[in-house]
């Protein structure tokens, strides 16, 4: 629906027929001249204004196409067309907020189409105002005429409807969406997604629905994979690695890629980072200095992404999404690179054949899920990833409110049960056994925080619906979910309980690094297992339940004593920061060598093609020739700007210097929080800068606390510098 204009078509004009003739022929700089000309004709010319923030935007001058529709809405304030025209364009570059007004306007002036609540209902998703968007698909619903509408009003109903919890309905609207039209990938990645969450559907239906999608997107374009003949050649030359993804920005995927692209071995990697997301924030700046190339592939279409991927000689492509938003899945089926894998976005097969691997473990996934998936598994020793803390904010890492803090217990003389997870997990089973567990600790509370929960009257039908399953309101603690409040919300919060089927991921780290002990429940599948993956690497196996029952007891057994649960909470990040979960070093090197292995076996085949005997002769006689420097540790880069990377020592004698030149001066006050002195804030960005490559260097921390005792900041300057004593220790 984004890739043409909603417009009128009926024109009399000459000028208007050539701008039509222009449109069609998808003549862009045609159009755009075109629409200049009429307008400098007749600045009031309706068409032309329609039309020309279209044409910019399909020149990718995205700017340039919102002035021109904002242009146009000033002239033309009533005019549907050209506002869901503009509006459309603002929800494309995710501009939701300045769509919104424009949208409930256009819903005003034609009420009756369609199209007017399909894009209402778009546009309220990412603002996750999920009843008001829900309460637009069913109004497009209602109203929808063609087999376009009607698949796009069952596609906005379904993903709303997972939102508020109810997602057997969000897979059957998905399902519907398909009947209508297979060849929307949108419905079939939707359908995928929300199945997860479903308690009534196991991983061989998952994996059912995903060669379902597969068998629609991928034979017409088999015939056209190349076969990669230039990238073969020296098995252990430096491979170009590219991670595909729409997350590298704020986003739960950066806790755990973001180490990955900093210190991924640069004697062997080449590292191209490829962004599917049309905004920037200052995680994707961080990105763009991590990576040694960072390529823009938002509003491409999948054979340019493709083309653009092929172009840049990219050796193994790695895709960060599977079946999430904003994918390019599709990219990867037109067969992009030699070898593909998946990791780490979705939790299940993707069902493709053109991916030939997943990146996965010997716990998460068991010796038995391989009929699972489509990819080969390729299993690491440790968890399948490594998580770093405060990716929002590197730095607030070291801030004393988020130092662990006593059990609440201790002085709120009950236990807290909590939960962070996203509210589509909780389902009707998961809070019923949490009310279990309530009545099996007396005085005990549960917490919950998510979305809309800040909203009245979503509270209180939430409140109503735990009521049903077994959870007093007056033991239950709603908090509303807010960026602010991320890490701080588990402060209040004795135990963790962790959702079933699908179980936490990030919170669930996030939970641990805070101090507060998780139980989880043992499942069969990937999205099953995920905390029993987390806590067997962390080495809390007595924190796994089998069943409901024991599920139970766990949380009985941690209550019980507030005191032993308090020592538990005063050294449990340690505890996690020691293990594989936060071994940065130790999971690159593995992936790295996961990453060898792949391209290896990818020059066997193609030598010796059916040969699995041949293939392993050739894998063989390589391995004498492999480069004796990598048998050592890589040293650690600093990526400082894109495309200018130095070393660890190198970035420590850059440092120095600016921190030389920073104490010969008197600093200046700090004014609001902020160091107004360029040297002293030269010294604290490039510090921060070396610490989002290398968390806990000594040296940056060191540096962090020169400029907080210069300005007067002891307590900060104390932390920072107790962390990098506590480095150098280590």
């Amino acid at each position: 629906m984004r890739n043409k204009p909603h417009i009128t078509p009926a024109t009399t004009s000459t000028s208007d027929k050539r701008l039509q003739a222009a449109l069609v022929a998808e003549d862009w700089p045609g159009l755009v001249r075109l629409c200049h000309k009429a307008l400098r004709r007749n600045r009031v010319d309706l068409s032309a204004h329609r039309l020309l923030g279209f044409a910019l935007n399909k020149r990718r001058q995205t700017e340039a196409a919102l002035k021109a529709f904002q242009q146009g809405a000033a002239q033309f304030p009533d005019d549907a067309e050209l506002l869901i025209n503009y509006a459309n364009i603002l929800i494309e570059h995710a501009r939701n907020a300045q769509a919104l007004p424009l949208l409930e306007k256009v819903c005003t002036l034609r009420p009756n189409q369609a199209v007017s609540w399909i894009k209402l209902a778009e546009c309220c998703y990412l603002m996750t105002l999920h009843e008001k968007g829900y309460a637009a698909a069913l109004r497009a619903a209602e109203l929808a005429q063609t087999q376009h509408d009607q698949v796009s009003a069952l596609m906005q109903k379904a993903i709303h409807r997972r939102e508020l919890g109810q997602v057997k309905e969000a897979v059957k609207d998905c399902e519907a969406a398909i009947a209508l039209n297979p060849a929307d990938p949108g419905n079939h990645t939707n359908r995928l997604l929300f199945m997860l969450a479903d308690p009534a559907v196991d991983a061989a239906q998952v994996a059912s629905a995903a060669r379902e999608y597969a068998a629609v997107f991928e034979p017409p374009l088999k015939a056209q994979w190349p076969s990669f003949e230039a990238h073969r050649g020296d098995p252990w030359r430096r491979l170009k690695v590219g991670f595909l993804s729409p997350d590298f920005r704020v986003h739960s995927v950066m806790y755990f890629v973001e180490g990955l692209l900093a210190q991924l071995d640069r004697r062997q990697f080449e590292v191209f980072a490829y962004y599917l997301y049309p905004r920037d924030d200052h995680i994707t700046e961080r990105v763009q200095r991590h990576a040694d190339h960072f390529v823009r592939l938002a509003g491409f279409s999948y054979l340019e992404q493709t083309q653009r991927i092929r172009d840049d000689g990219i050796d193994i492509l790695i895709d960060l999404a599977g079946h999430t938003g904003g994918n390019a899945l599709l990219t990867l089926a037109h067969k992009a690179a030699p070898v593909q894998v998946s990791w780490l976005g979705y939790p299940a097969t993707t069902g493709l054949q053109a991916v030939d691997y997943k990146f996965t473990d010997e716990v998460t996934d068991p010796p038995d899920a391989d009929a699972q998936y489509s990819e080969r598994l390729y299993r690491l020793p440790t968890l399948f990833a490594c998580y770093r803390p405060m990716s929002r904010q590197p730095l607030w890492r070291y801030q004393p409110r988020y130092l662990v803090r006593p059990a609440p217990a201790l002085s709120n003389g009950f236990v807290t049960f909590g939960s962070c997870n996203n509210l589509g997990k909780l389902t009707d089973e998961v809070l019923t056994l949490w009310g279990r567990v309530l009545q099996a600790v007396p005085n005990a509370r549960l917490l919950i925080e998510g979305k809309n929960l800040d909203r009245p009257d979503f509270e209180q039908s939430y409140r109503q619906r735990c009521a049903d399953l077994g959870i007093a309101s007056e033991r239950l603690i709603l908090v509303p979910l807010h960026t602010d409040n991320q890490y701080l919300t588990y402060h209040r919060m004795d135990i963790a309980l962790d959702p079933f089927p699908l179980t936490g991921g990030t919170t669930s780290f996030d939970v641990l690094w805070m101090g507060v002990p998780l139980v989880s429940m043992v499942g069969a599948s990937f999205k099953s297992r995920m905390g029993t993956g987390v806590l067997t690497y962390l080495g809390r196996t007595e924190w796994l339940a089998q069943d409901p029952e024991q599920y139970i007891r766990i949380a009985q057994v941690l209550a019980a004593d507030p005191q032993q649960l308090n020592a538990l909470r005063l050294g449990l990040r340690a505890e996690l920061e020691r293990s594989a979960l936060m071994r940065e070093d130790l999971f690159n090197y593995h992936f790295g060598e996961g990453l060898r292995v792949m391209w290896l076996h990818w020059l066997a085949q193609a030598q010796h093609p059916g040969d699995a005997v041949a293939q392993t002769q050739a894998m063989e006689a390589w391995l004498p020739q492999l480069p004796v420097e990598w048998n050592t540790p890589a040293t650690p880069g600093v990526g400082l700007e894109p495309g200018h990377r130095v070393s660890l020592p190198e970035a420590h004698q850059r440092l120095q210097t600016l921190l030389d030149k920073a104490k010969s001066e008197t600093p200046q006050p700090a004014a609001g929080g902020q160091i107004r002195d360029r040297h002293w804030a030269a010294v604290t960005t490039l510090a921060e800068t070396v610490l989002s490559a290398v968390p806990h260097d000594a040296v940056a921390l060191a540096c962090l606390a020169e400029v907080e005792q210069a300005h007067g900041h002891t307590e900060f300057a104390v932390t920072y510098l107790r962390y990098a004593a506590r480095s150098l220790s280590e």
